[in-house]
């Protein structure tokens, strides 16, 4: 009778970027799954808080906070720009450059879909209790804050 395929297990050094992917890949997978009825994946709503939260973003600031190609940006932003989501306004103090802001609509589905990830977050976060929620959602936030890590 064959075994059962065990998951592979990072050496000690490798142990903490393995669970962070693999704790990444469990929240993108839910998340994608909760999105696929309003017709948007995990990497549009990054896009819509991004806007959201700084009243207009360039496509260059963009890929620069969400860590991903500029190809891969105006690829999302055409996808919302469809949807009627977001729309690409003049830049106040520079001509060639167009801010990311959020429509009427897109306001509207950021606050659903914020409501949909804050769910797949308790759900996937639902083994530990509040106190540790917390504690991890503080040493993740210092993390990511800290990137990239101070020169030694």
């Amino acid at each position: 009778m064959a075994q059962p395929a065990k998951r592979a297990q990072p050496s000690p050094g490798d142990r903490v970027g393995f669970l962070l992917a693999l704790a990444g890949g469990l929240s993108v997978r839910n998340f994608n799954r909760v999105l696929e009825p309003v017709g948007l994946r995990s990497r549009h709503h990054s896009v819509l808080v991004a806007a959201a939260e700084s009243g207009g973003m360039s496509q260059r600031e963009l890929g620069e906070f969400l860590g991903v190609d500029p190809s891969a940006v105006v690829a999302l932003v055409d996808d919302l720009e469809r949807a009627g989501l977001v729309r690409r306004d003049p830049h106040p103090d520079d001509r060639r450059t167009r801010l990311i802001v959020l429509t009427r609509k897109g306001s509207q589905v950021y606050r659903k879909t914020a409501a949909l990830a804050r769910e797949v977050d308790a759900e996937l976060l639902s083994v530990l209790t509040a106190a540790e929620r917390k504690t991890l959602e503080e040493l993740l936030s210092r993390v990511v804050s800290a990137d990239p890590p101070p020169d030694r």
